[in-house]
């Protein structure tokens, strides 16, 4: 490992000799390239994840004053991954350069691709709101490429954070846009029921029961089998139990469609939302009378 250290080292210096030079039409930046990109190799190679990061911003910088962005954006990239295993704002600083090369060169699959991968990063490092700009800049990019169902990826990223943050409106509309979208997708119509079931959801949060009814009745126009499913049996209860401000029934009716059809972290999360303002409102009758 130390080895190659020192191999990257001293391919590095001789990069560093090469553009100090005097060279004949941009051959110093080519040859300092390939010099770089030798030395972040190596560095790679002995785990020095940061000296390798810096180094693919050299070669980045050598393929820009050569005029090639391509091969910059592709370097910053490189650059990114390395630094993914010791700054993760270094890494997403990389990646960010290499979108706007890849905007200016008109290669937006790849900046959608990346664009998703900065909102990853942000949502690793649970810097929610962020990882919320980030998927919807990457829905926006797949979209205008008509790359659906990656699009639809990262909207629902999108409305699973929102109404993480309590933007019930804006997952709502996102999960019922997929709903109408997906209906006339073959492939995709399965899901419809999940996305509505997900709307349904964000919509008791908002307590609003005349809503609800509302949405449930939209969702039977927008898709005629909906009324037949477990989801919408699920949801017509939990309304009817929060119109009744009954916290027990409640209780039951997500207890028994939970045994059927496990309930993932985010509807539990959403659910307790639902059932603790209903618990707050029985406290406040129980003190009124």
């Amino acid at each position: 490992m130390g080895d190659q250290i020192a191999r990257a080292e001293e391919f590095e210096k001789k990069a560093e000799k090469k553009l100090s030079g005097w060279g004949l039409f941009g051959s110093k930046y080519e040859d300092a390239a390939d010099l770089f990109d030798k030395a972040a190799n190596s560095f790679k190679l002995g785990k020095s994840w940061e000296k390798a990061g810096a180094t693919y911003i050299k070669l980045a910088n050598c393929h820009l004053k050569l005029e090639s962005k391509h091969e910059a954006a592709q370097a910053y990239v490189d650059a990114a991954h390395c630094y993914k295993k010791a700054s993760v704002n270094e890494a997403i600083s990389c990646l960010d350069q290499a979108v706007n090369l890849f905007c200016d060169i008109g290669r937006l699959s790849m900046a959608a691709r990346y664009f998703k991968e900065i909102a990853e990063l942000y949502e690793s490092e649970h810097n929610i709101e962020q990882a919320i700009v980030y998927y919807e800049k990457s829905a926006d990019f797949f979209q205008n490429e008509e790359v659906t169902t990656s699009a639809n990826q990262c909207k629902q990223k999108v409305a699973q954070f929102a109404a993480q943050v309590e933007q019930y409106p804006k997952s709502i509309e996102i999960y019922e846009e997929i709903a109408r979208q997906s209906m006339n997708n073959n492939l995709l119509k399965y899901g419809v029921k999940g996305h509505l079931l997900n709307a349904g959801i964000c919509q008791l949060c908002k307590s609003d029961v005349v809503a609800i009814s509302n949405a449930l009745e939209r969702y039977q126009e927008l898709d005629p089998t909906f009324s037949g499913t477990r989801e919408y049996r699920f949801l017509a209860d939990i309304a009817a139990a929060v119109d009744e401000e009954d916290v027990v029934k409640f209780t039951d009716v997500v207890k028994e469609f939970d045994s059927m059809t496990p309930l993932d972290s985010w509807k539990t999360t959403l659910l307790l939302r639902v059932k603790e303002k209903l618990k707050a409102k029985e406290l406040e009758e129980d003190d009124l009378t």
